[in-house]
């Protein structure tokens, strides 16, 4: 009986990072929310996601540090990425379940806003996934 329980609990333990990761094809589906903002355009200037310009290119977010890029930040995000904040997929599905709420945290600043307005209501960390493979 001990050794089933002690089973047990090491398959769950191994089974539960598994279930907290992100599923970058479900990702891939829920970027076509984004596109009227941003584009996926590798560095070499394929376009993997074509989109709009309004938000900063995706490609490579993960593992960047935040606001990283030559894209017109807002001062608090700008702020957060002068802390060496490197987005994650946990970092980003946090974005962007509500930009604004990420950054009153990450500032400690009430009144910090986000160019930002849309929030992803679920499959937050599917987009991570997807935005994470797109760069590798």
């Amino acid at each position: 009986m001990k050794t089933i329980l002690i089973a047990a609990i090491a398959t769950l333990s191994v089974a539960g990072p598994a279930l907290a990761e992100g599923d970058p094809a479900v990702g891939e589906a829920e970027f076509k929310k984004c596109k009227a903002c941003h584009a996926i355009i590798a560095d070499d200037g394929t376009e993997i996601q074509k989109g709009g310009k309004t938000g900063p290119n995706l490609y490579g977010v993960v593992g960047r540090v935040v606001g990283a890029t030559d894209f017109k930040y807002g001062d608090d995000i700008k702020a957060v990425g002068e802390s060496g904040l490197v987005w994650d997929e946990a970092e980003l599905a946090a974005y962007v379940t509500d930009p604004a709420a990420w950054l009153k945290e990450k500032t400690g600043d009430a009144a910090a806003k986000s160019k930002m307005s849309f929030k992803l209501k679920d499959k937050q960390a599917d987009l991570a996934a997807y935005l994470a493979s797109v760069a590798q």
